[in-house]
């Protein structure tokens, strides 16, 4: 895997990327010379033609991007596969309409260069990425692992693993004093312990990852510490859950592992640079957002009686209790009955007209005064309700130390998973939250924000 903006990326999906940018640019730049009478070279290096070509390019890498198609490259449907890049092609022909509305003609790219090249990449792409899945992946290897206990942790991880090849691994099996009748997840009982270093001169691993259940005069430290100085890595189960999974597993995570943690955070410096740019992102946004967040005012009064902004307490950085704001999107005291209670599916308190704005993310643009006020920043986790707070933290190992930063309007926790209203869900959000504070930096926050945008034009994890 390779770490992107604080973030882990199979090495496949970053070749093909790259490989899919490279063909596309190829196919306009081809166009060129088939489409344009003139001098191709004056069009494409005195014209601007190769930056023409790169905008083109870019909203179809990002096209593919918005529908996920580099989470799971796999083939399913072929059929899918070629109308999913008509769509994303189709995306790139109204941009370069809309370029043209708007006089901008140095970014357009000739009409029957657009249609040779999109037509080529039309062929081309789907086919590259079929022969990609089929060949190229295949022939690029992956790295085998060999599981040291069978912990649920490392179960989860092979699991993950073996569903999902793209990642670049493959699970050799488990090697673990249970009885061999157990049935494990994504691979098989290898032998016992005591077995370990035949096991390993026989299957050859390329990566030893630990995760037993008990270690306590169990771990064959000898014949780790022999295997490691042979050349064969070798990491903690929660060290390869974190990179496999983006969060980090509290159910074998010891306090002593926090305490003397050098990488857990937040650091001093990027905490004291995030509240720098999240106030001056706040600030443009407020300001091009004002006459929408005026419309949403007049809809929500007119929809239903109240208020149009609602006010709620919310628990911030080092516990403290601050007023939130958001557009009202439920009707007025609706929990006057039923007290603090969880928002869920097809709520009966949300409001018709507050539906449509949660579908739409815009009850949250008043949260930006929030974040010039100081008590929130644009990326965080989200701030909970103290009634909440106070039960979570009771039934919850680590959950107060999610405050050791200030919340955000959107957060790691928010791009991965949808809103869940048990306490499976909250713990997973916790996982994902302890990530994101370990990892705090303005590349995580950018490639949040930019997630943010997919989620929200797909309408995706709302309620």
């Amino acid at each position: 895997m390779i770490r992107l903006f604080r973030v882990f990326v199979p090495s496949s999906v970053i070749a093909l990327l790259l490989s899919e940018a490279i063909l596309v640019y190829t196919c306009y730049v081809v166009a060129t010379f088939i489409a344009l009478y003139e001098d191709p070279q004056v069009f494409l290096f005195d014209d601007n033609g190769l930056g023409r070509i790169a905008v083109v390019v870019t909203c179809i890498i990002l096209g593919i991007y918005f529908h996920d198609l580099y989470e799971q490259f796999r083939i399913k449907s072929r059929i899918l596969l070629f109308q999913q890049m008509g769509v994303v092609v189709g995306v790139a022909f109204l941009v370069q309409a809309l370029l043209g509305y708007l006089r901008l003609r140095d970014f357009l790219l000739p009409t029957w260069l657009m249609i040779i090249g999109s037509s080529m990449v039309l062929v081309l792409l789907p086919t590259w990425r079929i022969f990609y899945s089929s060949v190229v992946f295949k022939a690029m290897g992956s790295e085998r692992v060999l599981f040291l206990g069978t912990s649920t942790v490392v179960q989860e991880i092979g699991r993950h693993l073996a569903e999902h090849p793209e990642t670049g691994f493959t699970v050799i099996g488990y090697v673990d004093n249970v009885d061999s009748g157990v049935e494990l997840s994504g691979g098989r009982l290898l032998g016992r312990l005591s077995e370990l270093r035949q096991i390993v001169d026989q299957l050859k691993p390329d990566r030893i990852v630990v995760g037993m259940s008990e270690r306590r005069e169990r771990l064959p430290v000898n014949q780790l510490l022999d295997l490691r100085l042979s050349g064969i890595p070798i990491e903690d189960a929660l060290t390869t859950y974190e990179a496999t999974f983006g969060r980090i597993s509290t159910r074998e995570l010891r306090p002593s592992q926090l305490i003397f943690s050098t990488e857990l955070g937040p650091n001093p410096g990027r905490v004291a640079l995030q509240s720098v740019y999240s106030l001056a992102i706040a600030i443009v946004a407020a300001t091009i957002t004002a006459p929408v967040m005026l419309l949403v005012a007049v809809v929500v009064k007119l929809s239903s009686p109240g208020p149009a902004l609602f006010r709620q307490q919310r628990v911030g950085k080092n516990d403290v209790v601050f007023t939130l704001y958001k557009f009202r999107s439920m009707y007025r005291d609706a929990e006057a009955a039923s007290g603090a209670v969880w928002a869920k599916q097809d709520d009966p308190r949300i409001t018709p007209a507050g539906r449509w704005l949660r579908r739409l993310r815009v009850d949250e643009l008043p949260q930006l005064f929030n974040v010039l006020k100081g008590d929130m920043s644009m990326v965080g986790p989200r701030p909970e309700r103290p009634e909440f707070v106070t039960e979570l933290a009771q039934r919850i190992p680590y959950y107060r130390q999610r405050h050791c930063v200030k919340p955000g309007i959107t957060g790691w926790a928010q791009i991965n998973l949808k809103y869940g209203d048990t306490i499976e869900d909250t713990v997973t959000k916790l996982e994902y939250d302890l990530y994101y504070i370990k990892n705090l930096a303005p590349a995580l926050d950018a490639f949040i924000m930019f997630h943010t945008a997919k989620v929200m034009l797909l309408w995706r994890g709302s309620r």
